[in-house]
């Protein structure tokens, strides 16, 4: 009935290790895209904004900032 033994530190360091890997795959995901993907992104972005905004039914509130 005996179990393996476990090195506590050693899963511990293993975990760790675990979510910096995700972190970082999240941050590479995240960050890791071209210039043109980028500004594509920001385009498409803006572009789903003012057809979304064209077909409200009243006009948007002005809040005092000027719109880009």
């Amino acid at each position: 009935m005996a179990r393996d033994v476990i090195n506590l530190g050693r899963v511990r360091k293993q975990r760790a290790r675990d979510e910096k890997r995700r972190a970082a795959d999240a941050n590479a995901a995240r960050f890791g895209r071209t210039r043109a993907e980028r500004e594509a992104e920001e385009a498409r972005a803006k572009a789903e904004a003012a057809h979304l905004d064209g077909h409200r039914r009243t006009p948007a509130e002005p809040t005092g900032e000027p719109e880009e």
